[in-house]
């Protein structure tokens, strides 16, 4: 089977501002600082180094410290550890991706994402062997959208974890998840994958309390070999480092005027996100509701909670845990406590992070190079000897699938299905009899335009029957070309955004992970197809 190159930009999958992005549009270089090329690193670098140290040359200790106690009731790799301490010094720096704490990893591209992030540091450190590369998985733990992440899928299955949750996510108690367990465990069966499977959910899900140290075990089991080190952005002492800027907000609306401002210049393109007044939250146990401004006064919203202006910064100033950054604000917290070269996501939070570089100007913090991260698709062998058989290349299973059928049913028919030819000979005749409409009365030129588009329409019908005639007579070809199609791209979608490890790794095991971080290149814009 060919190994065409799937670009980006020609996939299909990608809006128009990423792919212009990609491109590098001269009109979006405004928004990022710079482009991410292996080249454009060593800037990045000095300029990070003189915005993070100068800022407060105690942050990094801070840092360091809230690490060693979020990882304290933890079993953790020397490589994780290692990559820990290294962060005291000025020539470390971060990686870092982040992600929902979706139920056992939701979708495949949560592993996509560390991958990127961890095969960016080991290709940084060979370039520059002087400074020192950590991958940080930022754990989006004061999120409340529990819809989104309270599943996963297995096989076709969904396996839904059924309870109520109103406040942050990662405070969210574990208790109900016991029966999801059997549930999962009896689709599992009993080979060694499956074991350890079953085992890997038990202890993350049924030996940790809450969602955030569930979400932490499993990462760091997949990953604790490759010294991926995970943070909590939910804690007391890191919101201390972000009072300055939390309090710039509530006065002076800033990220709101500066985000709407580069919202106009992106008129031509889908918005991502919109900004609000105010971008923080007010949040408890139960409880994550905005703030907003109303009658000189902050109030939280939905609730009976009101501030005057002294008394919110009094707030802040004694419980800075109880403020939390929004969609606009959280990328500005994550670059104030980590010295973070490079941001790794999806299409949709590249498109927002490319929303936000005035926002940081106006702060003064430094903006980084924002990656899009690597599209996998996963396919067996016997899939691409299938692929063979039906003559199709990887381009053909990119296609739309009403494309693909269209086209391939004009390949495989005996009859050219294209009547191009025939229309055009009948262009030619109605050209004559316009030439003599065109000498008598002009009633009959109308008559004739009329015919002409009436003779091509039919042309256009007798296409579309002969092309649905066609498809009854290679209906089993093309039912094969269906079906291989749906395996890798289910509900038409792509594979990385629906499946669940969990479904390869029982069949493949620790050759899923080792292929994936064999052969991702992290600053590469192509999907990766790997064979398994």
């Amino acid at each position: 089977m060919p190994n065409d190159c799937i670009t980006y930009q020609n996939s299909g999958y990608f809006s128009k501002l990423i792919v212009d992005y990609l491109d590098e549009k001269p009109e979006l270089k405004p928004l990022y600082n710079r482009f991410p090329k292996i080249e454009n690193f060593k800037d990045q670098i000095e300029e990070k180094a003189n915005n993070f140290n100068s800022q407060d040359h105690l942050k990094r200790q801070v840092l360091v410290s809230e690490l060693e106690k979020q990882y304290s009731n933890f079993e953790v790799s020397k490589r994780t550890l290692d990559n820990i301490q290294l962060l005291k010094h000025s020539n470390t720096f971060t990686i870092t991706t982040g992600h929902q704490l979706n139920l056992f990893t939701g979708p495949l591209y949560f592993l996509y994402k560390i991958v990127s992030t961890i095969n960016l540091c080991k290709k940084l450190k060979l370039t520059y062997p002087e400074y020192h590369f950590v991958p940080v998985y930022w754990m989006a733990t004061e999120d409340h959208d529990f819809e989104e992440i309270n599943y996963f899928n297995f096989k076709d299955k969904k396996i839904k974890w059924n309870k109520e949750s109103f406040g942050p996510v990662g405070r969210l108690s574990t208790d109900g998840l016991g029966e999801v367990f059997f549930n999962f465990s009896d689709e599992l069966g009993s080979s060694e994958n499956a074991n350890y499977l079953r085992e890997l959910f038990r202890k993350s899900y049924l030996e940790h309390s809450n969602l955030a140290d569930a979400t932490r075990y499993l990462a760091n089991e997949l990953f604790k070999n490759e010294g991926l080190v995970i943070i909590d952005g939910d804690s007391i002492e890191l919101k201390k480092l972000f009072i300055p800027f939390a309090k710039e907000e509530l006065l002076n609306q800033t990220s709101f005027k500066k985000v709407t401002e580069t919202n106009l210049q992106l008129e031509h393109y889908k918005i991502q996100v919109n900004p609000r007044e105010i971008n923080l939250f007010y949040i408890e146990d139960q409880l994550r509701e905005r703030i907003v401004f109303e009658n000189e006064k902050y109030k939280v919203n939905s609730t009976k909670i009101e501030f005057t202006t002294e008394e919110i910064l009094s707030e802040l100033e004694n419980h800075p845990e109880k403020f939390s950054p929004n969609v606009i604000l959280r990328p500005l917290y994550q670059e104030i406590i980590l010295p973070n070269l490079c941001y790794i996501g999806g299409g949709g939070e590249i498109a927002y992070w490319l929303e936000l570089k005035s926002n940081f100007e106006a702060f003064k913090v430094t903006f980084p190079i924002v990656l899009v991260r690597n599209s996998v698709l996963l396919a067996t062998q016997k899939q691409v000897q299938k692929a063979d058989k039906l003559n199709l290349t990887w381009s053909d299973l990119f296609s739309k699938q009403t494309d693909l059928i269209n086209q391939k049913t004009r390949q495989l028919s005996k009859f050219t299905i294209d009547f191009s030819e025939q229309k055009e000979h009948l262009k030619k005749q109605f050209e004559q009899l316009m030439d003599i409409a065109n000498q008598t009365d002009k009633s009959f030129i109308g008559a004739v335009k009329a015919q002409e588009a009436k003779q091509i329409k039919g042309l256009e019908n007798l296409e579309k029957r002969l092309l649905k005639a066609e498809k009854r007579i290679l209906n089993d070809q093309l039912q094969r070309i269906a079906l291989l199609q749906n395996e890798l791209f289910p509900n038409q979608s792509l594979q990385e955004r629906k499946a669940n490890f969990s479904e390869f790794y029982m069949e493949f095991g620790e050759e899923l992970k080792s292929k994936l971080l064999k052969d991702l290149c992290p600053l590469d814009s192509n999907f990766s197809i790997i064979i398994l």
